[in-house]
């Protein structure tokens, strides 16, 4: 190397040495995550976001997070059925120091799904695009398998093609059939205690009796244009004023007649 090209060593030291260093978290809000009043935990947990900063408003960081919770968290329930089915919700609004979240997709732990695959039976899976009736259009996928007579003596219950092709339609027919005729807020009631898939095996059974019937996954494809009135609704803070922090006072019983005192001065 040349003698004196490098200036930057002649000064003493790199460039930036001195810097200040400053803990990160010290520029940091903590916000709390409201999950729908369809669950009976709405409060989901806590989450992080820089401070409003110039033109970078904390609010604006925050939209569009998604959070996956388990149906056990939100429940408030340690059934095991529930554990294993897990949701997401995602960011759609800040009030305050509030996350107001929506749904925004379903589907099982690896495990569970693992769990159910087994030798000696066939794996029956569909999936649809359904539009709800206030305009979300859903992806969703079923997961079945076929159970085996406990009066047959095979030791495999294997159905055929042509059964197999007809049990997949009539999934296809029952999912499209339960949601399009809902909004999202019936789909989500729905798919919390997976009464979709309880119907589906009933409807099955006549062509091939099924078992571990499940709405494997759920996946949010397109939403309607954002409306805060509906957001609110769905967080059971519709008109309330809890949802914007506004105190509306309380409501005072009048006798019929009651007219208002007159004021001599203003």
């Amino acid at each position: 190397m040349a003698v004196g090209k490098n200036k930057g060593l002649s000064k003493g030291g790199k460039k930036g040495a001195k810097k200040k260093i400053i803990d990160p978290f010290t520029r940091k809000d903590w916000y709390d995550v409201k999950a729908p009043s369809i669950f009976k935990v709405r409060q989901v947990g806590k989450t992080l976001v820089n401070r409003t900063q110039g033109t970078k408003i904390a609010s604006e960081g925050l939209k569009g997070r998604v959070f996956e919770v388990s149906l056990a968290d939100l429940q408030s329930d340690n059934d095991a059925e529930r554990s294993f089915r897990k949701f997401k919700l995602i960011s759609e609004d800040v009030q305050g120091h509030n996350v107001l979240t929506n749904f925004h997709g379903m589907n099982l732990t690896t495990d569970k799904l693992r769990s159910m695959v087994k030798k000696w039976q066939t794996l029956i899976e569909a999936n649809t695009d359904v539009k709800t009736t206030d305009g979300y259009l859903l992806r969703v996928f079923c997961i079945g398998y076929t159970h085996k007579d406990q009066a047959s003596k095979k030791k495999t219950c294997y159905a055929q093609h042509t059964q197999v092709k007809a049990i997949r339609k009539k999934m296809v027919d029952q999912i499209t059939k339960e949601i399009s005729t809902n909004d999202m807020k019936d789909v989500v009631n729905k798919l919390i205690p997976d009464s979709i898939a309880k119907d589906i095996e009933k409807v099955c059974h006549g062509i091939y009796p099924l078992h571990d019937v499940y709405i494997r996954k759920v996946k949010v494809l397109k939403k309607p244009r954002f409306d805060l009135s509906k957001l609110l609704d769905l967080h059971g803070d519709g008109g309330s004023g809890k949802g914007t922090g506004e105190d509306l006072g309380e409501k005072v019983d009048k006798p019929e007649g009651y007219e208002p005192p007159v004021l001599e001065s203003v």
